[in-house]
């Protein structure tokens, strides 16, 4: 291997809740580099879940962490070829990956929602996900029932 990989750039956590995963996630939602809008939707979504929410024990920021680790898979499938045939073989995904894998589809399906606003939208997709439902959430149980299907192709794994 001759390049190197690229080293990890340390994030500087947000302005309100002083957390670096919250940064993380304004990164991948944000369009054409408008960081201070995406942070803005981010707050009014969290703003609504803390409206919305019915139990008084958590904040609207753990609500928001249940339901990304509700989306996060733990296997996916990854195509393998062998032999003139290709696999879709179940592996381990990393720890990092695991996050922004569920970060994405988090934001992916609240914006194909039809609430008026992106905050709105997001605001619902986090709700139903803390109560382990949405679509992000049936994405996860799909990835899981594909590697458990593929279960039998596991000795392929490199």
């Amino acid at each position: 291997m001759r390049k190197r990989a690229a080293k990890k750039r340390p994030l500087l956590p947000d302005p309100r809740f002083n957390d670096q995963l919250v940064t993380r996630f304004v990164n991948n939602m944000m369009w054409d580099g408008k960081k201070s809008v995406a942070f803005k939707v981010f707050y009014d979504a969290i703003d609504i879940v803390e409206e919305k929410k019915n139990n008084d024990e958590k904040t609207a920021l753990e609500i928001w962490k249940d339901a990304l680790s509700n989306v996060m898979p733990h296997v996916e499938v990854r195509s393998r070829r062998v032999g003139g045939a290709t696999f879709q073989i179940p592996m381990q995904i990393r720890p990092d990956r695991k996050v922004s894998t569920a970060m994405k589809w988090l934001i992916s399906y609240s914006r194909k929602r039809n609430e008026k606003s992106m905050a709105q939208r997001l605001a619902a997709e986090i709700l139903a996900a803390a109560k382990e439902e949405g679509a992000a959430v049936k994405k996860r149980v799909d990835t899981h029932k594909m590697a458990e299907a593929n279960k039998a192709f596991s000795h392929f794994r490199f």
